[in-house]
Parts: C-alpha cells; sequence; structure tokens
C-alpha cells in the first residue's frame, strides 16, 4: 500500500535516513536501540504527521546494509516469520491492534503505568540532572511537584547507579492487593542476587550471553523493576522470600513479615507454581537478554522466554483459571503509522514538541497526585503489542478498543478488587477496557482445548506438551 511504498518518512528532512518501511528477517533480529525517550517520539509524531522517526528516534548498525546502516534502521518491521511465537498465538487468542503506552517516553514510565497508571509524583533521591531540560528524566508538574518522563533507577537498590535514583509517591496496585490480602508478585530476571551463573558471574554484575546478539549482558535492570519505586512495595536489599510456601504473600506461616515484600526473581515464579503456590497476580520479566529490548536482545531470544512461560502455564491445574497479558513497557521508537490523538496534555517548554514548541495535545492537563492539572503526562504516546493467552481469550480475535498500559491496572481492580481504583489521578480511571478480547461464556466451546505449545526456539506449534 501507499505506507509501504510512498511513505511520510521519505521526507527529505530525515536526510540519509528518509527510508520506506522495509522488512527485517531473522538474521537482521539484532538491531540498535532506537531512541525512545519521551520528546524524541513527540518530535518523530511530528504533529500527527508520523514523518520524522528516521530524524528524532532513528539510530543506525554500523556496517549494515542499506537503510540498516543509517537511521533509516527505524523504519524496519518484523513479521511472523520472525515473531513467529506472537504471531501463533495471536492466530490462537486475541490481541489488540489498539493499544498505546500510558505516555510518550521509555521503560521506567512504562514500567511504571502497567502498575499504577500514574508517573507524577516522583521524588529525587539523587540526582545529577535539572528538571525540564533536554536530556533530563524528569519535569517540572507546574504544581511544585515533579513528573517522570524517561529513565532513571529506583532508590536504594542495592545495582542502582549511585548518583542518579528517584521513587515515588502514591500508591500502587500491590497495595490494593495487599489491602484486599489477595497473593501477588514481582517476578524480575536477574534479581536474586545470590545465584552464580554458568559464566560465574553474580550479584548486580549477573549476566547472560545472547549468542543471537553476540554479546552478555546484566540480566538484572532496576529501571525496569516496577514496584522498587514505592516504598511500600520495595525490596532494595534484595532479600530472598523465606519459603517458596511464602512467594506471594506479605506474611509467612509463621505470621512474620516476609523479607522479599513480594518483590522475587523470575525463577521464583516456577519455583512456587511447581510447588503448588500460584499467585493470584503475577507480574513477570525476562532476564535482560530474553527482554525483547533493542541493542541487547532481540525477538527470538525473546520468544523463548514467552513460550518457556506459557507452555509451563498450560500444564498447570490451574490453566483454565489464567490469563497472560503479554505486552511491552515502549516501543524503543520505531516507527509506527497508528498515531493516538492525545488525550492527556502537557506543556512542559522544553520536554512537550508534539505539536509545537511546548504543546502535546489540545486539551486538558490531566490531574496529578494531588488533583491538580500537571505536565509531563502526555499520552497516550507510542503503540505496543498487546495479546492476551487464555482459554478464556477470544480465537483468532482483534480487538480495536482503544487500551493503554493502565488497562492492566484496571482489569486487575475489576476481576479482584471490585473495581476499586488507586486514585491519585491514575489512569486506571479513564483508561479503556481489556474485557473485549475475553468470551467468559466459552463452556461448552472447545475450553479445556484452548492451549498451544510452541518451540521456543522457532515459536511453532509442537504436537504434546513440551517437558518443563
Amino acid at each position: 500500500g501507499t505506507l509501504l511504498t510512498s511513505n511520510p518518512n521519505t521526507n527529505p528532512e530525515n536526510g540519509a535516513g528518509a527510508s520506506n518501511p522495509f522488512r527485517l528477517d531473522r538474521t537482521q533480529a539484532t538491531t540498535a536501540d532506537q531512541n525512545h525517550a519521551y520528546t524524541a517520539e513527540e518530535q518523530a509524531y511530528d504533529n500527527g504527521a508520523a514523518d520524522l522517526f528516521p530524524k528524532y528516534t532513528g539510530r543506525a548498525t554500523s556496517g549494515g546494509a542499506g537503510a540498516f546502516d543509517t537511521t533509516g534502521q527505524v523504519m524496519g518491521f518484523y513479521d511472523g516469520n520472525t515473531v513467529t511465537a506472537l504471531w501463533n498465538y495471536a492466530q490462537r487468542f486475541s490481541m489488540s491492534d489498539n493499544a498505546y503506552t500510558s505516555t510518550y517516553g521509555p521503560s521506567t514510565p512504562g514500567a511504571l503505568e502497567v502498575i499504577s497508571g500514574q508517573t507524577n509524583g516522583m521524588k529525587v533521591v539523587q540526582t545529577t540532572k535539572q528538571p525540564s531540560v533536554a536530556g533530563s528524566y524528569y519535569v517540572n508538574d507546574g504544581q511544585g511537584g515533579f513528573t517522570m518522563i524517561n529513565d532513571v533507577d529506583p532508590g536504594g537498590d542495592l545495582c542502582s547507579n549511585p548518583k542518579d535514583q528517584a521513587m515515588m509517591q502514591g500508591k500502587n496496585i500491590g497495595d490494593l492487593l495487599n489491602e484486599r490480602n489477595i497473593s501477588w508478585g514481582g517476578f524480575m530476571g536477574g534479581f536474586n542476587l545470590s545465584t552464580t551463573n554458568s559464566n560465574g558471574t553474580t550479584g548486580c554484575q549477573r549476566s547472560t550471553l545472547s549468542t543471537v546478539v553476540g554479546a552478555a549482558t546484566a540480566d538484572y535492570i532496576p529501571h525496569h523493576n516496577w514496584f522498587q519505586y514505592y516504598a511500600s512495595t520495595s525490596n532494595p536489599q534484595h532479600l530472598r522470600p523465606s519459603s517458596i510456601a511464602a512467594i506471594g504473600h506479605t506474611r509467612g506461616k509463621d505470621g512474620k513479615r516476609d523479607p522479599a515484600n513480594h518483590q522475587y526473581d523470575s525463577d521464583d515464579f516456577f519455583n512456587a507454581v511447581k510447588a503448588g503456590n500460584y499467585p493470584a497476580v503475577s507480574f513477570l520479566k525476562a532476564p535482560a537478554y530474553q527482554d525483547g529490548h533493542a541493542g541487547y536482545s532481540d525477538p527470538l531470544d525473546e520468544q523463548a522466554f514467552v513460550a518457556k512461560v506459557v507452555n509451563f502455564l498450560q500444564q498447570q491445574k490451574e490453566w483454565d483459571e489464567t490469563a497472560v497479558v503479554v505486552t511491552w513497557d515502549d516501543s524503543d521508537g520505531w516507527y509506527d503509522h497508528a498515531y493516538a490523538l492525545p488525550t492527556s496534555a502537557s506543556f512542559d517548554p522544553v520536554a512537550d514538541q508534539l505539536n509545537g514548541p511546548g504543546i502535546c495535545g489540545t486539551g486538558s492537563a490531566p490531574n496529578g497526585l494531588n488533583g491538580k492539572p500537571v505536565n509531563g503526562r502526555c499520552g497516550p504516546g507510542t503503540r505496543i503489542p498487546f495479546i492476551v493467552i487464555s482459554p478464556w481469550a477470544k480465537e483468532n480475535y482483534v480487538d480495536h478498543t482503544l487500551i493503554d498500559q493502565a488497562s492492566v491496572v484496571r482489569f486487575i481492580e475489576d476481576n479482584w478488587l471490585g473495581g476499586k481504583r488507586i486514585g491519585g489521578g491514575s489512569f486506571d480511571a479513564t483508561s479503556g477496557s481489556m474485557m473485549g478480547m475475553f468470551d467468559f461464556d466459552r463452556r461448552g466451546k472447545g475450553h479445556d482445548d484452548r492451549k498451544l505449545y510452541l518451540d521456543p526456539v522457532t515459536g511453532l506449534a509442537l504436537d504434546k506438551a513440551p517437558k518443563i
């Protein structure tokens, strides 16, 4: 179509990177990490024209062929020949083609949105940056506080950068689950600092070699760790749970507060479920080499982790009560023609550039933590993949409801908490519902056969359940 052969990103302003979209194959699974900062993404969308991606978010791979060697690499896309597992899950289950980040920007804001729907209320712990200047990770919110717009490590985490750290005020979904005594956990790749990998690495330097990328990367990335930004749900010393039975719970069977405070390694998830201790709500993040983040990970390593999780869960007796949501904390700045008109505006004079200097959106700025309009939360931002894998998911279905990362928070609230909202300006109150991807009348429609086992390497269907 026109977008493939006469794309607006052939705009001469993109210089040598001007390009039409092009397909990336499995030999190109390793790419550069594109610029996915809050301001750069707004500039790439250029007042909705979506025509300046190579100029503002594109990054090249040295020695690559054609556009791959220029900022035009940002115009590349994968199809089912590379993201094979995701393609097959989408065919069997349900996906959204209208899911976005709650705001523009990278991983840390996205990690916060999916547990709290809120990036306002940031508190500086240590910083080398000033607010509302180019390259900063926070802006003045206009009400005497700060909003986080880019990546920064959580305060006090043993693995955090000692020079730049922040914490968040307010509540997250973990707090609400604790109030109802519902089991839950954040399961983060590399979080157990006592593990030693086969290459001899341990602690914060524990790393894994990706044979696809051709380099090792640290398993644990602090600025991806959702719950570490809230004092109520953080485990800054990476303390271990008192027992496998305590995983998911605030207190152990002895009544004492569990030292892990709901924060665990991704390995702990598998061990707990195998032991019959399956938390009601679990957030999983792969070790970094498998998290799909361009630059140090890739879609082939990523699908290995996703397939491992889904293959494992489909073999549990609780599968008929399970829903797996596969989504991303950001788009990494890659080109996408889909553009969502901002429903939450922001007017920071430096950070906001979508509709002109100091302007992102034409409506009102959303209320922040203290109930007054704040800057730094312009969104929806960029489109992200979003797949629901469950025996209750509609089959081979594409949902068009506008949703965002905070829709995950809303789903948990609606399913477990009677619709209670976080409050304090959280996007959970305004985000679209995921429920359109489910059919809760599926009984008698092959419900018990709704399983799809995939080869973690190829992403292709298996004829029987693999060993776990």
